[in-house]
């Protein structure tokens, strides 16, 4: 499948964006993508609302091979064969699609954002200390503390 096909595929649900993506393309719509074309097959996204529709069509998981393993990524199901022959109900089906991964995008949590290149993080300090008098004085408490916890527990 080429980019020319799949644009003309979902002409009728509407304008798609359409990425490389391993080795296929990921295709999306309002900035969420719903199908991946991979190994010469359409895989729409699907979730416990839409995946028996699938299963009625006897339609299966997307599955790769790893070296030692088969990898089923449940959330992706294959387009049945009779849909690229009936864009109508093909909309029908990637409309489907699309309201699975919104739904998927809801139930997701927001990852905390690490700092990266290019981003700088600023440490604010606890308490100010009044120069190298403070300083003195906090670490010579910080030893009382260290010795009176030895000679206590002994």
């Amino acid at each position: 499948m080429d980019r020319d096909f799949l644009i003309d595929l979902f002409s009728d649900f509407g304008p798609v964006t359409i990425r490389r993506m391993f080795s296929g393309f990921g295709i999306s719509a309002d900035g969420t993508n719903f199908a991946l074309a991979l190994r010469g097959g359409l895989f729409l996204r699907a979730d416990e609302q839409t995946i028996p529709q699938f299963e009625a069509e006897g339609s299966k998981p997307f599955q790769y091979q790893t070296r030692t393993k088969t990898v089923t990524v449940a959330s992706y199901w294959q387009l049945p064969e009779r849909l690229y022959d009936d864009p109508e109900e093909l909309t029908g089906w990637a409309r489907a699609a699309l309201a699975a991964a919104q739904r998927a995008g809801l139930r997701k949590r927001p990852k905390a954002r690490k700092a990266g290149k290019g981003t700088t993080t600023r440490s604010v300090p606890k308490k100010a200390t009044a120069g190298k008098a403070g300083a003195k004085k906090k670490l010579a408490t910080t030893k009382k503390k260290k010795v009176s916890r030895k000679t206590s527990s002994s």
